[in-house]
Parts: C-alpha cells; sequence; structure tokens
C-alpha cells in the first residue's frame, strides 16, 4: 500500500488554504502525489541572512518525504535550523489563448510544500533517500551506476522534507470566454499544449565505442516527460 493511500486528503491549514482561483486548488492526496512523480526539479524557498533566496534544485519523493542534497540550504539551516521553507514543483501543459488578453491563462499542475527540513543522519534512510532521488530522475541508474562508498556518504548531506503540508493546484481545459460578449469578436481561441520529450541518448566523448546506453536510458527516447511517474514504494 502507498503511503497517499493511508491519508486520501490533505489537511488544509492557514499556509495551504486556497484564497484565490479555489475552483483550481484540490485536496486530494493523490493529485499531490502525481505531481510529484512527474517531475524531477524544484525550486527550494528559505530565508538566508534575512534575505529571500529561491534554489532550483533536483528532488526524490518516496510518497513520505522530499529528499534534497543538503548542500541546497546548509547557510539557512545552520544559521536558523528551525526556520520554515517552501518547496514548489510545477508542470506546464500549455497556453490558454483566449478572444481576449485578459482571459489568457496557462494550463498547469502545481504543488506547493511547507515545512522545516529534517537532517537525515539515520545511514539506512540516508542510503535510501539517495536512491529516492537518484531513481526520480533517472529510473534504473541507481542499480546499473557505482554508488556511493563510505566516504562519499559520509561527505554528502541529505535533507528530508515532511509532506504533510501542501498546497496543490490544477487549471486543465479551454478558454473560458467562449459564451461571453468577446465570443461575437470572430478570434480564434482554444489552447496549445505544451509537451517535452526525451531526445536521443548522447555519449560522453571520452567513452570507449563499444559501451552503449543501457535499456532504461534508450527506452526514454522520444517518450513524454512530466507525465508518468514512478511507484512509491510500499
Amino acid at each position: 500500500m502507498k503511503y497517499s493511500q493511508l491519508r486520501t486528503t490533505l489537511p488544509e491549514t492557514d499556509r495551504t488554504r486556497h484564497r484565490r482561483l479555489r475552483e483550481q486548488g484540490s485536496l486530494d492526496r493523490a493529485e499531490l502525489d502525481a505531481i510529484l512523480d512527474a517531475g524531477f526539479v524544484c525550486h527550494f524557498g528559505l530565508v538566508i541572512d534575512g534575505n529571500p533566496m529561491v534554489v532550483p534544485t533536483v528532488y526524490g519523493s518516496d510518497g513520505r518525504n522530499l529528499y534534497f542534497h543538503g548542500s541546497v540550504a546548509s547557510r539557512g539551516l545552520v544559521a536558523s535550523p528551525e526556520a520554515t521553507v517552501c518547496v514548489t514543483v510545477t508542470h506546464v501543459d500549455g497556453l490558454v489563448l483566449a478572444r481576449s488578453v485578459f482571459e489568457h491563462g496557462i494550463n498547469y499542475r502545481s504543488a506547493m510544500i511547507y515545512g522545516v527540513p529534517r537532517l537525515v543522519t539515520d545511514p539506512t534512510e540516508k542510503r535510501e533517500g539517495l536512491h529516492c532521488l537518484t531513481e526520480q530522475s533517472a529510473p534504473g541508474q541507481w542499480d546499473y551506476a557505482r554508488q556511493p562508498n563510505r566516504k562519499e556518504m559520509a561527505a554528502t548531506s541529505l535533507l528530508a522534507l515532511s509532506l504533510e503540508e501542501a498546497s496543490v493546484k490544477i487549471r486543465t481545459g479551454a478558454p473560458e470566454d467562449g459564451d461571453g460578449p468577446d465570443a461575437a469578436l470572430g478570434i480564434w481561441a482554444g489552447t496549445l499544449p505544451l509537451v517535452t520529450a526525451w531526445g536521443e541518448p548522447e555519449a560522453d566523448p571520452l567513452l570507449p565505442d563499444h559501451i552503449e546506453p543501457p535499456e532504461h536510458i534508450t527506452a526514454r527516447r522520444n517518450t513524454r516527460a512530466g507525465q508518468a511517474g514512478r511507484q512509491h514504494t510500499p
């Protein structure tokens, strides 16, 4: 059973309450998991020395926590170890082109996670967290490549952020001015989908010619990114 199946709805807090565009908000925990599963890059927002800072970084989700390399927030966490951070993940699915510029928009899926990051010190969780982070972006790569040795594990900081406090928003569909006064203008309106796909693997120039890319890499050629996700560890 996935962890998310234990709680089917997201708790609503003052920080996650949908105050604007409420119809695009969702409290469905499965929607949060789907958004996180479909990506591997997030934006990590925190305050350092009184100044806001937003850092793009890779992440891994196991359905309970998001995992990040500790270097992302090391300065801020040393100064304020109990400081709350905000992490966002966004997928842009297309432009919504209406009859008026005022009604233009974007089809998207987004999640915001709030909380106090935790430094992972347990060796077992640390290895599992790094495995999760690696497999999020390149499924199959953890078992294919050389795994971190003891020295590398000791030199790596890993943060965990609980998924307990999160906000989800999703916008789909056509423009919303088709039944208004602008419908008589004779202007084209609709959506322009945005599709991101994986390309051909490009070998390291120093790689010997006889070494071919593994199947878990070649299988992703021409497949859509930002759609199919991993399966959580039960």
